[in-house]
This record gives structure tokens, sequence and C-alpha cells, in this order.
């Protein structure tokens, strides 16, 4: 199954060069890496990202991270792949 992480550009350079992501601040802050669905994508968007620019969408294979994949409960009462873990740029299969 395919998630999706925003990261900016500058995170996602990071990501590039170390080979893993740790997280976005708000990621640090609440102990694991958000991601939405494909079908969550456009209002995490509008939501937490709206004027941002040179925003990088990292299509992340969640089979590739194993049970560090928790689904929970969030926005609206809706599952959100939650990774509770140190991203390895091995699970991105594609970006936009």
């Amino acid at each position: 199954m395919i998630a999706y992480k925003i990261l900016t550009a500058d995170q996602w350079q990071q990501f590039q060069t170390d080979g893993v992501f740790a997280g976005a601040p708000v990621d640090l802050a609440d102990g694991y890496i958000h991601m939405s669905t494909a079908d969550q994508l456009d209002e995490t968007l509008g939501r937490h990202f709206l004027g941002q620019s040179e925003l990088v969408i990292a299509s992340i294979d969640l089979d590739a991270l194993g049970d560090l994949v928790k689904w929970e409960v969030s926005r609206g009462g809706a599952l959100f792949p939650h990774y509770y873990g140190v991203l390895p740029i091995s699970a991105v299969v594609e970006t936009r």
C-alpha cells in the first residue's frame, strides 16, 4: 500500500543526503511521522501546507516499513498511517 509524506524542498534535500528522514518538527513533537492516504492528501495539503511552495510529495511503500506503521484515528475520525521510526529513503517509490 502507498501513503504520502509531504516535505518541504529543504526536508527532501536533507532526506536525499542522509538517506533517512527522522521527521518534520510536527513529527518529532508527536513521536511519529505523519502520512496521508491518497484520499486524505488534498485536505492535508490545504490544512497544513496552505500557501507553501516547492513542496515534495513522496509516495511511501508502507509494506516496506513493516510493523512500525500504525493506523490511528485522527482528523474527523479517519484512520491515518503513522510511522514510528526513521523513514528510509528506500521506502520512497516516487516523488512529485
